[in-house]
C-alpha cells in the first residue's frame, strides 16, 4: 500500500501541520498565559474505508487530535480536510451539514447518554434534528432497525442509561453514532474497563458494521494488541508529534523509533489469535 500522505485524492481525511495549543490569552489580571502547544505540525490520513489506530502513552495528544479531525476543538494551524471540504477555520453553521457524516464514540458511555432521557429519545433525536427522518414514526422505523443491528433488543427502547450494563451502553453509543450513516466514526478508548468477552463483542460488532457501511474509522487506544487486531494502520504519537506510522503488522513486528519500541516493550502484546473475536461474538 502507497503511503497514506500521498494519496490524498484517495482520502476522506487529510490533516496536515495540525497545531492545537491552549492558554495564550490575557487573563482578568491582564496577564498574558503561556501558550501550551499539545499538537506539534501533525500530519493523518485516513482512506476511504479505512481503520486507523492512534496510538501513545497518557498526554501524547492522541485524544485532542482525534477531537480536532472532528472540528471539536479549536485549530491554530494547519489543515484539516473531510471529503475534500477544509474545516480549519469554519463556524458551527457552515460546519453543521457534515456533522452527521463524522461521528464519535465516547470512552465512558455512561458520562456521555443524556441519564433524563431514554434510550428511545437519545437514538431518535439525532434522526430528527438532521433531517433525516420525516417524524418520529419514521424515526422509531430507523431506530428498531439500528438496535437490531447492534445487537440490542427492541425493549432497551424503553429503558435509561443506569438501567443498561456497561456493554449494553456501549452498543448504545455505537447505535446513535452509525444511525445517521455517517462517513466516519472516531472510536475513543471504547473498550476500556469492559472485561475481555464484552471487548470482543463489541469489536467484532465494529468490524461488521465498518465491512457493511465501508465506514472509515480513527481508534484511540493504549490497548496495542487491540488496536493490532482490527486497524489497518496505525499512529504513534509522542509529545504531540508522530514519530511513526505505517501498515499495523509492519510497524509492531519491526518498529523504528525508539518510543515506538518503549512502548511495545512496556505493554507485552500476545500473539495475535484470529479466532478471538469470532468467539466474542459466539458468547453473547
Amino acid at each position: 500500500m502507497s503511503d497514506p500522505l500521498t494519496i490524498s485524492e484517495q482520502a476522506l481525511i487529510d490533516a496536515r501541520g495540525v497545531v492545537v495549543a491552549y492558554g495564550g490569552q490575557r487573563s482578568a489580571f491582564g496577564r498574558a498565559k503561556p501558550e501550551k502547544r499539545v499538537l506539534h505540525g501533525v500530519d493523518v490520513v485516513i482512506g476511504r474505508g479505512q481503520t486507523v489506530g492512534i496510538v501513545g502513552e497518557s498526554g501524547s495528544g492522541k485524544t485532542t487530535l482525534g477531537r480536532a479531525l472532528l472540528g471539536l476543538v479549536p485549530v491554530a494551524d494547519g489543515s484539516i480536510r473531510f471529503d475534500r471540504h477544509e474545516i480549519v477555520g469554519l463556524k458551527e453553521d457552515a460546519l453543521r451539514p457534515l456533522r452527521k457524516r463524522m461521528q464519535m464514540i465516547f470512552q465512558d458511555p455512561m458520562s456521555s447518554l443524556n441519564p433524563r432521557h431514554d434510550i428511545r429519545h437519545i437514538l431518535i433525536a439525532p434522526l430528527l434534528l438532521h433531517g433525516l427522518a420525516r417524524d418520529r414514526r419514521e424515526a422509531e422505523v430507523q431506530v428498531r432497525a439500528v438496535l437490531d443491528r447492534v445487537g440490542l433488543p427492541a425493549s432497551a427502547l424503553e429503558r435509561y442509561p443506569h438501567e443498561l450494563s456497561g456493554g449494553q451502553r456501549q452498543r448504545v453509543g455505537i447505535a446513535r453514532a452509525v444511525v445517521l450513516a455517517p462517513d466516519f466514526v472516531l472510536a475513543d478508548e471504547i473498550v476500556s474497563g469492559l472485561d475481555v468477552s464484552t471487548q470482543a463483542q463489541v469489536l467484532q460488532l465494529l468490524g461488521e458494521l465498518k465491512r457493511d457501511m465501508n465506514l472509515s474509522m480513527a481508534f484511540i487506544s493504549h490497548d496495542l494488541s487491540v488496536v493490532r487486531a482490527v486497524c489497518d494502520r496505525v499512529y504513534v504519537l509522542s509529545g504531540g508529534r508522530v514519530v511513526e506510522q505505517g501498515a499495523c503488522e509492519q510497524v509492531f513486528a519491526s518498529p523504528h523509533h525508539d518510543y515506538t519500541k518503549v512502548l511495545i516493550d512496556a505493554i507485552p502484546l500476545p500473539v495475535i489469535d484470529p479466532q478471538w473475536l469470532g468467539r466474542g461474538q459466539r458468547s453473547t
